[in-house]
């Protein structure tokens, strides 16, 4: 089977690209999909409940985005370097991406915030990232919060003036470069009054890379390769989507992230139960889901792998025909844009 990049794109206007986070969160528009049908309708998040059913579980991811952007200078020149956390390595010792890459050799050091982060990178590795080793007093995390910025994804051009509002209110786990956007929708009130109506709720971790937002280049979608992720599937969780399926509920996935976890631990180990790994699962049309029956995701870039995921999971022409009526109908796309739901 040959799946063509071509066959995902779509014309979206500049203007649809949300800037801003929705105020209230939760006051979003919410496309309703019927995956069998194709059927749409539309709705506002708020109201979410009212396509929910007593004994489903909502299942999210926890990561919570760290301050990953750190602006600096090299030791001894004071000339001017950007780092991009991706992911941890070691205590302190951290894979990033950064620019100019030629000030960025084995043995040289930069200082950020003033010298309230220290870094000396360690190895360049083939694809031209590099291996760091920083050095702060005290926490390391406390120090990035202190100098690091928020890593905004390159669509969106304003300023955050709220840093919280790029982060879920159930965020925890420290380790994402990019947030699970889905979940931004959520208020607490909100998932106490889900959780009033007897719809269940559980967490998953999956430390979101920026591989996220790489495009697919090649035509043939199947020679993509795909970015590994760090996921951490919990034994409550486990237990509680077992026992949701065991009952006749549905398990819905809020995200796209969330769905990778879950599909990830049913496709390598052929049940749900607790593991923790890392991931590098591809979803696209003709993939056979094993654990979810629905999900909430927001509206994807063209030629995406994450649009290729929402195919897989309601079918081609159904994802084309709902991405050409939220354009017609103006909905706001992708981090900070307006979000599906699909059962």
């Amino acid at each position: 089977m040959e799946l063509h990049r071509s066959d995902f794109y779509y014309d979206l206007p500049e203007e649809l690209i949300a800037q801003t986070p929705a105020e209230p969160r939760n006051s979003s528009r919410m496309m309703c999909v019927d995956r069998k049908t194709g059927e749409v309708t539309h709705d506002r998040f708020y109201n979410l409940c009212s396509h929910l059913r007593e004994g489903d579980l909502l299942v999210m991811n926890d990561s919570r985005v760290i301050p990953a952007r750190l602006y600096g200078e090299k030791e001894g020149t004071g000339s001017f370097i950007e780092f991009l956390l991706l992911e941890q390595k070691g205590d302190k010792v951290w894979e990033i991406i950064c620019r100019p890459g030629k000030k960025a050799k084995p043995g040289v050091k930069f200082s950020f915030g003033g010298g309230r982060l220290k870094a000396e990178v360690l190895e360049v590795k083939d694809d031209g990232n590099r291996i760091v080793k920083f050095d702060c007093e005290g926490n390391f995390f406390t120090a990035l919060e202190d100098v690091g910025q928020m890593p905004l994804p390159p669509y969106i051009t304003a300023k955050l003036e709220d840093n919280e509002r790029y982060q879920t209110v159930y965020s925890r786990e420290l380790g994402s470069a990019a947030a699970p956007t889905a979940g931004l929708h959520f208020t607490p009130e909100m998932l106490d009054d889900l959780r009033s109506r007897g719809i269940k709720t559980a967490f998953v971790t999956l430390h979101v890379g920026l591989g996220t937002f790489r495009p697919v280049k090649e035509e043939n979608v199947l020679d993509h390769k795909m970015h590994s992720e760090h996921y951490h599937l919990p034994k409550e969780t486990a237990d509680l989507i077992n026992e949701t399926k065991k009952n006749g509920g549905r398990v819905i996935a809020v995200g796209t992230t969330t769905c990778r976890t879950l599909e990830s631990v049913a496709s390598f180990y052929g049940d749900i139960s607790e593991h923790e790994g890392y991931t590098d699962i591809f979803i696209y049309p003709s993939y056979e889901f094993k654990c979810i029956d629905g999900l909430i995701t927001n509206f994807h870039l063209p030629e995406s792998t994450l649009i290729m995921l929402v195919s897989a999971f309601m079918g081609y022409e159904n994802t084309m025909n709902a991405y050409r009526t939220a354009v017609e109908e103006r909905y706001r796309f992708f981090s900070f844009g307006d979000c599906m739901c699909i059962l």
